[in-house]
């Protein structure tokens, strides 16, 4: 009896385990999405961060401000299609609201 009372026991915390994980999964992924970088009000600094943008490129990307959208970076050919490719999950461009 003791046996099978062991046996449940493990049983059940092996289960809960994979649910802990499940959870801390969907936590990195609202972090991840919470990082995104805002391409109309990032800093040099901030755009340097990302994959294939250094100095010039960052700097090229705020004297292009404001865009409508992050693909705009290719199409106005601030940046080319591959490292477009590469960033472009993790960049944003928000609009700001006139007042």
């Amino acid at each position: 009896m003791r046996v099978l009372a062991m046996f449940l026991m493990a049983l059940a915390i092996g289960l809960t385990g994979p649910a802990v994980a499940a959870d801390k999964g969907a936590e990195k992924g609202s972090q991840k999405a919470a990082a995104l970088i805002d391409i109309n009000s990032a800093s040099a600094e901030q755009l340097q961060t990302l994959d294939g943008i250094g100095d010039a490129r960052a700097k090229a990307i705020i004297k292009g401000r404001l865009y409508n959208g992050k693909n705009e970076l290719v199409d106005k050919k601030i940046i080319p299609e591959g490292v477009y490719e590469k960033i472009k999950d993790r960049i944003i461009a928000h609009q700001s609201k006139k007042k």
